[in-house]
C-alpha cells in the first residue's frame, strides 16, 4: 500500500474551490438513474457531487434501489435523501389519479407514446409497463419540489422517465447517453431526443450514433461532454512514479470492472497464459464481481495461472486509487458481445490514465477518443489476445515507453476528462438549455 503521505494524502486534500454560478440558485434539478448507488457507476455520483459545488439544487430519483454493503461515503449522504419508492404504493396511486382527474389526455398520450415506441422490444417494452406507475410518481413528487430540469443518465429506462414526466408536467429533461444503452436497443430514442431539451453524448462516437438513428434536425441537440474524473484524486507521487517506471521487478497488470463478458477479462486471462509462455514476470489483479467471475476463475486454474492472478472482489472508489498506485499497467480488452453490449469510454481507463498508469485498450466504440495509440496508451483489436500479450510485454520490456505514455496521459486527461470543466459544462447546459 502507498505510504500515507503519497495518493491517500492526495485524495484527503481539500475539494479545491468551484465556482458558484449565478444562476444556479435558481436551477433544481431531478437526477434519474436506473439504480443507486452502484459501485460500478461512480461517475454518476462524482457528476452529482460537482453540480451540487456549483450551487445547483439536486433530487435524486433512482428507478430501483441498489442492493449493496458497500458504497462510496459521499453516496451515503445522497442515499438519505434519495427518492426510494415500491413499485406499487398508496401514494403512487394517488399520483395517477391526480393526473387521471387533472390531465387525463396527457396521461393517456404518454401511455401510448410509451407503448408505441416500444413496441416489438421486450425489455423496453416489458420495461415501460412495470416502471410507468413509477414514472408519474415521479412527476407529481417533482412537480412538489418545483424541479426546473430532469436529467436521466442512460438513454434506455431513465431517459423513457423522463419522457413520461415532461409530458405530464412540461419540465424540461436532457438525458446522457453512455454505451450499451445505445447499442442493445435503440426503439424509442428518436422520441426522447425529439422532446429533449438537448441529450448528452459522452463520445463523438456516440454523438454519430444518435444522429444516425434521428434526424438532422437533432445535430444542434446532441452535445459531447465527456465523462470526467476528479484528476487531482489521483495524482500519483513522484516516488510512486520512480517504483512504476523501473524495469526490475515482474509486470504489475490491473483490470478493473464487472466480471462480465462485455468488459473482456477472459482475453486477458489468456493474454497471461501467453505471458507465461514467454517467460515473462507478471501479476494480474481482477477488481470487481459479476456474473463471470466462477467462469474466469475456472479459466485462471485450467490455464495454471493461480499464483499469477489473483480475483480481489468489488472495491471502493478509494481502494480502486491505492491499488492503482500498485499497478504497472491497467488492461481494459473490452469486446462487442452477441447481445449488443459494448463499452462507451471507461472510467477506469480515465482514472489509470490520471494516476499515471499506462494502459492498454480496446480499439472500441469511443474508447480511441480517450486512448490515442502510441500516445496516451496502446491499443489492440478486440478479442487479439495475441496483439494483448505482445502489447503488455512491450510495456514491460520497456518502462521509458511506459513513462512516455503515462505523462502524455495525464495531459491529456487534465486537459478534457476533468470532471470540474465537464460538470460546468453541463451546469451552464441545465441553466440555459441548448445554447448556454
Amino acid at each position: 500500500m502507498p505510504a500515507p503521505n503519497t495518493l491517500e494524502a492526495t485524495a484527503a486534500r481539500a475539494a479545491p474551490p468551484v465556482e458558484v454560478r449565478e444562476d444556479a440558485a435558481r436551477t433544481k434539478v431531478a437526477y434519474i438513474m436506473s439504480r443507486f448507488p452502484k459501485l460500478t457507476e461512480t461517475f454518476v455520483l462524482n457528476e452529482i457531487l460537482h453540480i451540487e459545488r456549483m450551487g445547483v439544487s439536486v433530487e435524486i430519483f433512482p428507478l430501483q434501489r441498489e442492493k449493496t454493503r458497500m458504497m462510496h461515503p459521499d453516496a451515503e449522504r445522497l442515499v438519505e435523501r434519495a427518492h426510494f419508492h415500491p413499485l406499487l404504493s398508496w401514494p403512487m396511486l394517488c399520483s395517477h389519479l391526480h393526473y387521471l382527474r387533472h390531465k387525463p389526455a396527457a396521461y393517456v398520450a404518454a401511455l401510448w407514446a410509451l407503448l408505441c415506441a416500444t413496441f416489438g422490444s421486450f425489455r423496453y417494452f416489458t420495461g415501460g409497463i412495470v416502471f410507468f406507475p413509477k414514472f408519474v410518481h415521479f412527476a407529481r413528487l417533482m412537480q412538489r419540489e418545483n424541479v426546473t430540469h430532469i436529467h436521466a443518465h442512460f438513454a434506455s429506462h431513465p431517459a423513457a422517465a423522463a419522457f413520461v414526466v415532461h409530458r405530464l408536467t412540461g419540465i424540461p429533461y436532457s438525458f446522457t447517453a453512455h454505451g450499451s444503452d445505445l447499442h442493445r436497443d435503440r426503439r424509442m430514442l428518436r422520441e426522447k431526443v425529439a422532446e429533449a431539451d438537448f441529450v448528452v453524448a459522452i463520445s463523438d462516437y456516440n454523438r454519430r450514433m444518435i444522429l444516425e438513428e434521428c434526424d438532422d434536425q437533432a445535430a444542434g441537440k446532441v452535445k459531447v461532454v465527456h465523462c470526467g474524473i476528479d484528476v487531482n484524486y489521483f495524482t500519483p507521487s513522484e516516488s510512486e512514479l520512480a517504483v512504476r517506471h523501473s524495469s526490475n521487478a515482474a509486470l504489475r497488470i490491473l483490470c478493473v470492472g464487472t466480471l462480465h463478458e462485455v468488459k473482456g477479462q477472459a482475453h486477458l486471462i489468456e493474454a497471461c497464459r501467453r505471458l507465461k509462455e514467454r517467460e515473462l514476470e507478471f501479476h494480474c489483479r481482477f477488481i470487481g464481481s459479476g456474473p463471470d467471475r466462477r467462469r474466469l476463475e475456472e479459466q485462471t486454474a485450467a490455464a495454471g495461472l493461480e499464483s499469477d492472478v489473483e480475483f480481489l472482489g468489488p472495491r471502493t472508489h478509494d481502494e480502486v486509487a491505492r491499488l492503482l498506485c500498485e499497478a504497472d499497467v491497467v488492461a481494459a480488452p473490452s469486446v462487442p458481445t452477441s447481445d449488443g453490449r459494448r463499452e462507451g469510454i471507461p472510467v477506469a481507463l480515465m482514472e489509470a490514465m490520471a494516476a499515471g498508469v499506462p494502459v492498454v485498450a480496446s480499439r472500441l466504440s469511443g474508447i480511441p477518443e480517450l486512448v490515442r495509440h502510441d500516445q496516451t496508451g496502446l491499443l489492440i483489436s478486440p478479442r487479439d489476445t495475441e496483439a494483448l500479450a505482445d502489447a503488455l510485454e512491450r510495456l514491460a520490456r520497456e518502462p521509458d515507453l511506459r513513462h512516455q505514455l503515462a505523462a502524455e496521459a495525464r495531459r491529456f486527461v487534465e486537459s478534457d476528462f476533468n470532471l470540474a470543466s465537464n460538470a460546468a459544462e453541463l451546469a451552464a447546459l441545465f441553466e440555459h438549455g441548448e445554447s448556454p
